[in-house]
């Protein structure tokens, strides 16, 4: 049985520690509750951490391309405080869909209120636009650009649409990209490698992003959402079919990798259009999602072979 709220550290407050009547408890309290706020936080990022934060720092280590460690922990930190800005702010208003698909997500599973989401998303809102604020006028603008994005998904009720969803998760996943295509790489200025690849992953996602909502109907179908898969159920796994192999050899041939690693990612890509055409129960859909998040993040890294031909074989 999950605790409620009112018996768990409160997100914002820190009277257990000040109650204190010793050093060493004191201590203990605070890690206590650091432990807890960062788990939370955790739980807040965990899901999209396969499709945000590991395929966008993929492709920006290969399309900056990536200059050092140091760059690469910039990058890393500043696309994960990003993605908890959007993940709180869909978070804050999803709890009825959350406990039907995700219901150890920190809502549903009531380690935080709604009100106190809410207030959350704000002060992410303004870490994310101080830690771009560090690096120049253009990664705030970019934050900016998320941001609205974020506002247009949520707070404008785009989301509830597949069509308006699409056009957000291009602004959602390319103002990522670039950031951290900029904070990755040996400068800010994108060359046309650079900004080629962008356009090409929008693109890319919007024509193959439905791939994320046909595990989640249920939900969706709770909240009056219309996505791609419960708008036109048969004819969005179709798509899927032919657009996840169709991409593949667009891809292979427009950034000229070799015959192996062209078969093979082909041949992945209609694996996957074939896994979500036949098999379609939820659980089913869920490891074709898996799959669709390595072929997507195989899609990301093939920029590199411009600059290097690593994948020439």
């Amino acid at each position: 049985m999950s605790a409620t709220p009112a018996t768990l550290p409160s997100l914002f407050s820190l009277e257990p520690v000040l109650r204190a009547s010793s050093i060493p408890l004191l201590i203990r309290n605070l890690c206590s509750a650091l432990r807890y706020h960062a788990h939370t936080a955790l739980l807040f990022t965990v899901a999209d951490i396969k499709t945000i934060l590991l395929p966008i720092s993929a492709f920006a280590c290969a399309t900056a391309p990536l200059h050092s460690p140091t760059q690469f922990l910039k990058g890393l930190s500043w696309i994960w405080l990003h993605q908890l800005m959007c993940n709180v702010s869909n978070q804050a208003r999803s709890r009825a869909e959350d406990v039907v698909n995700k219901p150890w997500r920190p809502l549903p599973s009531n380690r935080v209120t709604e009100e106190q989401a809410r207030w959350l998303r704000w002060i992410v809102v303004g870490l994310c636009f101080s830690y771009s604020g560090l690096y120049g006028p253009d990664l705030v603008a970019v934050t900016a650009g998320l941001f609205l994005t974020t506002f247009m998904y949520d707070e404008g009720g785009l989301a509830a649409h597949y069509i308006g969803k699409s056009f957000c998760n291009i602004g959602g996943y390319t103002t990522l990209e670039v950031g951290a295509t900029k904070l990755m790489g040996a400068t800010k200025v994108m060359d046309d490698v650079s900004t080629t690849a962008v356009c090409i992953s929008g693109l890319l996602i919007f024509t193959t992003i439905q791939a994320q909502d046909f595990a989640d109907v249920e939900g969706d179908s709770a909240l009056g959402r219309r996505t791609f898969p419960i708008y036109a159920p048969r004819l969005s796994r179709a798509v899927t079919l032919i657009g996840i192999p169709g991409w593949a050899l667009f891809l292979a041939y427009y950034w000229g990798v070799g015959p192996l690693f062209s078969t093979a990612f082909v041949a992945l890509a209609s694996y996957i259009g074939a896994r979500y055409f036949f098999l379609r129960e939820a659980e089913q859909d869920k490891r074709s999602y898996v799959l669709y998040n390595v072929w997507l993040t195989i899609a990301h890294i093939m920029p590199i072979h411009a600059r290097t031909g690593v994948f020439s074989f």
